[in-house]
């Protein structure tokens, strides 16, 4: 990591005359990792806002982000209440910034709608190829990847089905909330019964990029997906897992 002078987080913003460049809100109340974060993206073009709180965040949240990086240990409370709160007011990436590295802290952030989870230390080189796939995918909440076959409605598969061009996915009839990986995992699978998905392939159906570091959060998406399902019916588990090689839908034949 890059060592810099702290400085007063409502005073750092970078590159933000830059035409075009992506807005990234930080919320990190670590000022060494924070000089480092807004020193590297900085470099590669980004433009970041940097508070140190919660509050100080929601107050400078705005239509202008294109994305937030989220501290998870903030000083006045859960950076998962701080992801809700952002969420509520407008749909936008949401990745998580934390030295948490438990299954259950993963799954959390990811199934109130955070999109990605990267665990502190990290390199500067990961942290910007992740962002730079959260925000090619980013737009509507539930908008799939172009490299997804489009179709209108499926057939139901297990109780399940899809109609992309309502962007809606429904369980023995009931609408499913799922975020926007979630449901791009769930049409890729839905396209075809039966056929086996590599991680790195679902990443490129699901979120139009295929990563190694990327893939360590599928196994925690379809986690909140099956758990989803379940809690429509209990007894439905149609998402096989195929060890060292990534998952299927089960065919319903």
């Amino acid at each position: 990591m890059v060592a810099l002078k702290a400085m007063p987080s409502e005073s750092v913003e970078n590159n933000s005359d830059r035409t075009g460049a992506p807005r990234i809100l930080l919320i990190e109340d670590e000022a060494g990792i924070a000089d480092a974060v807004v020193y590297g993206l900085s470099r590669e073009g980004f433009a970041v806002v940097w508070k140190t709180s919660i509050r100080e965040g929601l107050e400078a949240f705005d239509d202008s982000f294109d994305l937030v990086l989220l501290d998870v240990g903030l000083p006045d409370g859960s950076g998962f209440d701080a992801c809700k709160a952002i969420l509520k007011r407008r749909d936008v990436p949401v990745v998580f910034l934390t030295a948490r590295s438990e299954e259950i802290d993963r799954v959390v952030g990811l199934e109130i709608g955070g999109d990605d989870y990267i665990v502190k230390p990290f390199s500067p080189r990961e942290l910007v190829a992740r962002l730079r796939a959260r925000l090619r995918a980013r737009g509507p909440r539930t908008v799939m990847s172009e490299s997804v076959n489009p179709m209108k409605v499926t057939e139901s598969v297990h109780g399940l089905s899809v109609d992309t061009e309502r962007a809606k996915a429904r369980c023995r009839g009931a609408e499913l909330d799922l975020t926007r990986t979630e449901y791009g995992i769930l049409v890729a699978l839905l396209e075809k019964p039966g056929r086996v998905l590599s991680r790195a392939r679902l990443m490129e159906m699901a979120w139009d990029e295929a990563s190694p570091s990327l893939e360590r959060t599928v196994d925690a998406h379809v986690k909140s997906l099956r758990a989803k399902i379940r809690q429509v019916d209990p007894s439905l588990d149609p998402i096989e897992t195929r060890r060292g090689i990534g998952y299927c839908l089960k065919d319903a034949t």
